[in-house]
């Protein structure tokens, strides 16, 4: 058999981290390297991970980054960052894929994209949200580059043949990302931020009590939000890589249901005597469905709501886990 070599982009991150160590420890991948294509931030190399320097929108630095490997794992991203955007989502996908069309070592292309680009929550979403609905990008330039990264890959199918696969996920949870997504705090993780929809006073009040934000829709309703483990967005990137059923195909990869924030505000309060503050808001309810990935990958989540909750709130940091967020949700 042939070296098998996954290239890595995004290895520094919260999802490459967790699918680095996940792939390195697979039986069926146990002779198999990967290559991690490296800028600001650089992974620890070893004798099983190797490093290329290089920004992703240099086409040079891309080429010598796939140069001989089989499979790539795309991850890297930005968020609303109008001055490096286009040149991480178009034109170094771009290079990616133009590389991996002609390389002849090049097996299989796994996108990692996100609901944004059907427009998460912003939109109405009256049914569940399946792999056959329009793109429906929101303002702002990060969810106009998942569509523009899926519209290219599929692009790619049709003029090329091209093998690759497209993951799409939901807000991505890991250590105790949840509960400050909760907070009413300036720590708060991602959006959106409580403390400004309800101002610093009450803000102030509601952090010393210990009290967690319920969503409510456009309707008044608890609202119902998607979100993903860390641990099973890289279980469906390990069961997609290789598999023949994946081939040209796009999946959903997220929680079994989404987050009922009345729901989850009721365990808070059972479970560890949390209150709960009601905040209206302007955005609607979704629903992802994933039973494509369960019927084609076999692949199934196993974080649920108590899960998350317990997770996000057991957690302990050590002293050397700063809390970082590189990229603001």
């Amino acid at each position: 058999m042939a070296e098998r070599i996954v290239l890595l982009t995004g290895a520094t991150g919260k999802v490459g981290q967790a699918f680095m160590r996940r792939f390195l420890a697979d039986g069926a991948w146990k002779d198999a390297q990967i290559r991690a294509l490296c800028h600001n931030r650089v992974v620890e190399s070893s004798d099983r991970v190797q490093i290329v320097r290089g920004s992703i929108s240099d086409r040079n630095a891309v080429a010598e980054a796939v140069n001989g490997v089989t499979h790539v794992v795309h991850l890297a991203t930005c968020k609303e960052t109008p001055d490096d955007v286009m040149d991480v989502a178009v034109k170094g996908m771009f290079w990616l894929l133009e590389e991996c069309r002609q390389s002849p070592s090049f097996e299989q292309f796994v996108l990692i994209g996100g609901d944004a680009g059907m427009g998460h929550f912003v939109y109405p979403h009256p049914v569940p949200v399946v792999e056959t609905q329009k793109h429906s990008a929101y303002e702002g330039c990060y969810a106009l580059s998942k569509v523009l990264e899926e519209v290219m890959l599929e692009q790619y199918y049709v003029q090329y043949d091209f093998n690759g696969c497209c993951l799409r996920a939901p807000w991505i949870m890991e250590k105790d990302d949840f509960k400050y997504t909760l907070s009413f705090g300036n720590d708060v993780f991602g959006g959106p931020r409580w403390c400004d929809l309800v101002g610093a006073k009450k803000a102030d009040e509601y952090v010393a009590a210990g009290s967690v934000p319920v969503m409510l829709d456009a309707h008044g309703d608890p609202m119902l939000r998607n979100f993903v483990h860390v641990d099973d967005l890289t279980a469906a990137i390990v069961a997609a890589l290789g598999h023949p059923a994946a081939r040209q195909q796009l999946f959903n990869i997220c929680m079994d249901e989404p987050v009922d924030y009345r729901i989850m505000a009721d365990y808070l309060y059972e479970t560890r005597g949390l209150p709960s503050v009601d905040i209206p808001t302007t955005f609607h309810r979704t629903w992802l469905d994933n039973n494509k990935a369960k019927f084609l990958l076999d692949w199934r989540p196993e974080v649920d709501l108590d899960d998350l909750i317990d997770n996000a709130w057991d957690y302990e940091r050590d002293d050397d886990d700063e809390r970082k967020i590189w990229y603001p949700g």
